[in-house]
């Protein structure tokens, strides 16, 4: 803000011309700089960045022969990821001569997650309580430690479901990004993504209200 003062000397009868002296005001500019400041601090704290940890395997040598693991059927719970934002899932494994029936779900709170924390309940009791353990003060330990013990507790666990996650053709990618927040967000200690087989698009296609599940692999 500048400020122009006007003086006028007279002598003689004459006007003299007049001179003009300015004040500049740099209250506002600071005021302005503060607020400023105030903004890009806060919207730097609010605006962090989200990042999904996913742990992948390790890499396998061109010749090197790996035995898959042994997944107990009991503990294992195929999810689908269908057309349409829709979401199939099944227990144990499919049998190519009787396939079992898909059932149909969405990413509501009462739809996969209700499903996953069915399957997941022992181990997410655990880690609710040892989380209402440290919030109540009966533990203390900084965060990094408490995610390092909630990883942990999930490693040691061998109760909860092991969850194999497939994708059919016509899925969308975010749909993919939704079912891990899922695993995220009920705490399932062992899940896997794995190319889904000709008996699962099967079974999605029959579910879709389409041909049955065929008896043997195509060729």
């Amino acid at each position: 803000m500048a400020q122009i003062v006007q003086e006028e000397k007279q002598k003689g009868g004459k006007k003299k011309p007049k001179k003009h002296s300015t004040h500049i005001d740099m209250t506002p500019m600071v005021d302005l700089m503060c607020l400023l400041i105030t903004f890009f601090m806060l919207t730097v704290a609010f605006s962090k960045s989200k990042v999904m940890d996913i742990i992948l395997p390790e890499k396998i040598q061109k010749n090197e022969k790996v035995e898959p693991p042994k997944i107990a059927d009991s503990r294992t719970l195929n999810i689908i990821l269908g057309p349409d934002d829709k979401v199939y899932w099944y227990p144990g494994k499919a049998d190519p001569e009787s396939p079992p029936p898909l059932q149909e779900t969405d990413f509501s709170d009462t739809g996969i997650r209700q499903v996953l924390l069915e399957r997941n309940k022992a181990l997410f009791d655990k880690i609710t309580e040892f989380e209402k353990k440290v919030l109540r003060g009966d533990l203390k330990i900084s965060q990094d430690s408490l995610r390092s013990s909630i990883r942990i507790i999930k490693n040691e666990d061998d109760t909860g479901p092991i969850v194999l996650i497939k994708a059919y053709k016509t899925s969308k990618y975010k749909n993919f990004v939704d079912i891990i927040d899922e695993m995220s967000i009920v705490g399932i200690a062992r899940y896997i993504f794995t190319d889904i087989s000709w008996i699962e698009e099967g079974m999605v296609l029959t579910a879709l209200g389409g041909a049955p599940a065929p008896a043997s692999a195509p060729k």
